[in-house]
């Protein structure tokens, strides 16, 4: 199993989760961060003032998958989420050891 955690812009959310629902994959966890890389931040003018925002907001999308199916998530993330311009987000994939649904106490593949 996969872990696939996904850093994107806020209105590419609704793409993304289309594009992997298109793909076959079922089931993710969304938030709402803040955080910068290259971007860096961005500087706004607020009533004639101007000021740095250092913490972008983005969306943080986490998917498990099975090992079979990580290659088609993680194209589908590339291929919707991004725009080329900088600022686009990270894709980071792990290794997943063991999940357990809580429900019927179901572990591993079957647990997906």
């Amino acid at each position: 199993m996969k872990k696939i955690e996904a850093i994107i812009r806020h209105f590419k959310l609704e793409e993304v989760k289309d594009a992997l629902t298109e793909a076959g994959i079922s089931g993710m966890t969304v938030s709402e961060v803040k955080g910068f890389g290259r971007q860096k931040g961005h500087k706004e003018q607020y009533r004639g003032a101007e000021y740095t925002v250092d913490f972008v907001p983005k969306v943080k999308m986490e998917i498990v998958v099975s090992d079979e199916d990580a290659q088609k998530a993680i194209d589908a993330i590339l291929t919707t989420a991004r725009t080329g311009q900088i600022g686009d987000g990270k894709i980071f994939i792990s290794e997943l050891s063991e999940a357990v649904r809580i429900r019927t106490g179901e572990t591993g593949g079957e647990s997906l």
